[in-house]
């Protein structure tokens, strides 16, 4: 079983006044999270977490981590401008893209943030595009294989991020010839890992590339970025990850291969799903009850709300909120409308006793959950709320309407009179 930091007559209270589904966000678990993170690295002069806008792109969000030091993990226009807005601005932005075009790096460059190139021949893009060569850059390593996988991520081998080692020495001797005075090196070998070795066994390959781009450029990097991978509990008979301890074996290996004090550089992060993916949370409805070769339990929401189960069938755990202590009486498929079969939030899930307008809360959708939303089939998008520490709830982003749908559309006049005098 997993706990809600809400109880049942909170929800039952919301979902009177507020139609579902819709979004819950935790702001003290968010804000125990940054604090929890801040001191497993709080070793490292000028490390700072850079929170992956994607996971979670919402800025009450954005300007909740700000105010705990934060900066942001960008990879387009909109969430520079999402990170600007939210006042996490300049070297507090670091820009992680590939694939990169013109106008994305002219507007890096224009919020003064880090660009981190994917890419040896993205150097000649970024100065064709910017008509200079910023004086800090950072180059992404792809070193081909490493001890982690797993099929959110795949194999390193087939990925389309980063440079090969040789890539990178060269890049990095390139730029340096070109003036850039300040370099980082940024992997990311994972992707939603428990293991708690996976970040020191990522450090100790970073750290020691470090030394050999000392050795064979000269090149003294001033940061490195650990990026995100640092997974969360998603099942119940999961154990979190203690980043204290990661914290202080990452400073293990980084005392054992910095040796010198002056050759020393600050440590980045980018976590996006371990920030904010415990504590976020989808409440929805049951709306139908189908037994045909199966038994299905129908909810209001669909994969548009929360598409990790239908991308590459994750977990998520299901509350039935009053009935937590219930013994299961069935196994079902938890789906929603959506005309697709991998419409389900569960498959074969134990689940107590259902009924129509039940309450479920469908957990750890704190990142990559609203923010992967699409409109499929005309479904709108939920509404977003932040749970104060007071336990009050206040709206964030608001339900998307049908005028929101439609505002994008070349719409002739006929059919804009028609929508307008809808009832």
């Amino acid at each position: 079983m997993k706990n809600l930091p809400f109880t049942k007559d909170q929800v039952e209270t919301w979902v009177k006044e507020i139609p579902t589904p819709f979004y819950v966000y935790d702001e003290q678990g968010i804000a125990d999270t940054a604090k929890d993170l801040q001191q497993a690295f709080a070793w490292n002069p000028g490390f700072r977490e850079y929170f992956a806008v994607k996971a979670t792109p919402t800025p009450a969000v954005l300007r909740l981590l700000e105010s705990l030091g934060c900066g942001a993990d960008c990879a387009s226009i909109a969430e520079i401008e999402l990170a600007r807005c939210s006042g996490i601005t300049g070297k507090r932005i670091m820009f992680s893209s590939n694939e990169t075009s013109a106008a994305e790096y002219r507007s890096a460059y224009a919020a003064g943030a880090i660009i981190n190139l994917d890419d040896l021949t993205q150097i000649e893009n970024m100065e064709e595009a910017l008509g200079c060569i910023p004086d800090t850059i950072c180059v992404r390593y792809n070193p081909g294989q490493f001890g982690t996988s797993n099929e959110i991520i795949g194999h390193l081998y087939d990925s389309k991020f980063g440079m090969t080692h040789d890539q990178l020495i060269e890049a990095i001797s390139v730029l340096r010839d070109k003036g850039v005075k300040k370099f980082g090196i940024h992997a990311m070998l994972s992707s939603c890992s428990l293991n708690e070795d996976y970040y020191p066994s990522l450090a100790k390959e970073l750290f020691t590339l470090a030394q050999e781009i000392r050795t064979a450029t000269g090149v003294c990097l001033s940061f490195i970025d650990l990026s995100g991978g640092i997974g969360i509990p998603y099942k119940p008979e999961e154990k979190k990850v203690d980043i204290i301890r990661v914290g202080a074996q990452v400073k293990e290996v980084y005392d054992n291969i910095f040796t010198d004090d002056a050759l020393r550089p600050s440590l980045r992060t980018e976590l996006g799903r371990f920030m904010t993916g415990p504590h976020g949370y989808l409440v929805t409805r049951v709306i139908g009850k189908k037994h045909i070769y199966k038994e299905y339990i129908g909810v209001d929401a669909t994969a548009s709300c929360l598409m990790r189960p239908a991308l590459y069938g994750a977990y998520h755990h299901i509350t039935a909120v009053g009935k937590e202590k219930e013994e299961p009486t069935g196994i079902f498929d938890v789906v929603g409308s959506l005309c697709e079969n991998n419409d389900k939030f569960a498959i074969d899930r134990p689940l107590p006793s259902l009924e129509k307008g039940d309450v479920l809360v469908i957990h750890d959708a704190g990142a990559h959950g609203h923010s992967m939303g699409y409109t499929y089939n005309g479904k709108l998008r939920p509404a977003e709320y932040m749970m104060k520490p007071d336990g009050s709830l206040q709206m964030i982003r608001r339900s998307q309407s049908l005028d929101d749908y439609f505002a994008t559309l070349d719409c002739d006049e006929t059919f804009t009179q028609v929508w307008r005098n809808h009832d």
